[in-house]
């Protein structure tokens, strides 16, 4: 896997009133505070990647470059447990999960507060995304679109992507430390996650940084992967 250096750092997460497309539970805008640099994948966990920690494909669009899909959170732990256990066999050790919901979006803003990294026009995502537009349906190899000014792929279409925190319907009492947000559903069985990026199937408004969606925990979608964050 290659990873990308995410400094540390501030940003106003979720949509203001104004941004087209926005849902009702991006708000309300809050500052959050990224006190620790982290890397962040390049690109998404392929399916080639995938095999290599599991042992089998579950993909439904096969191909070893594109990225990995029809996974469940669930499965997305056991192969961070996995792929832990791999890499931490020697001296020195790294750290590897999900991203929380705000380093996500973070990073994909990339500095910037517009509905796009590369600003408000969406007529351009093209040049950066694989969506329902030009997906022709189906998932691509990573990393053919362009990248954002930090150099993360596909971060938006493709695949979506899962992160780490329960699903809340607003930002009220989020946390502001950008660490994982927990606890909602607590007594329910099988909890519901956050997926952000969009996907090949998504439109333009499923790929603005702000947008996120979810799923139950245990949900398998073939326009949903995920990432991964090395712990510096």
């Amino acid at each position: 896997m290659e990873f990308v250096l995410i400094p540390a750092g501030e940003f106003e997460m979720g949509s203001p009133s104004r941004e087209k497309r926005r849902k009702l539970w991006e708000s309300p805008v809050h500052r959050v505070s990224i006190k620790k640099p982290f890397y962040l994948g390049r690109y998404p966990v392929t399916q080639e990647q995938w095999i290599k920690v599991m042992g089998s494909n579950p993909s439904c669009f096969r191909d070893e470059k594109h990225p990995v899909e029809t996974v469940s959170w669930e499965e997305v732990q056991v192969f961070i447990r996995k792929l832990n256990a791999l890499e931490n066999s020697g001296e020195k050790s790294s750290i590897y999960r999900l991203p929380t919901e705000a380093e996500w979006e973070y990073a994909a803003r990339a500095g910037t507060i517009t509905s796009f990294f590369f600003g408000d026009d969406e007529s351009k995502l093209t040049e950066y995304a694989w969506y329902l537009k030009n997906s022709g349906l189906q998932t691509h190899p990573a990393g053919l679109k362009k990248s954002n000014t930090w150099g993360l792929y596909d971060i938006y279409g493709n695949v979506g992507e899962w992160v780490q925190d329960e699903y809340h319907v607003s930002y009220k009492g989020a946390p502001s430390d950008g660490q994982t947000w927990e606890s909602l559903f607590a007594s329910i069985s099988v909890p519901v996650r956050v997926r952000r990026g969009g996907g090949w199937n998504g439109n333009a408004g499923c790929c603005r940084s702000a947008e996120r969606l979810f799923a139950a925990q245990d949900k398998k979608l073939n326009s949903l992967g995920f990432r991964v964050v090395k712990e510096v």
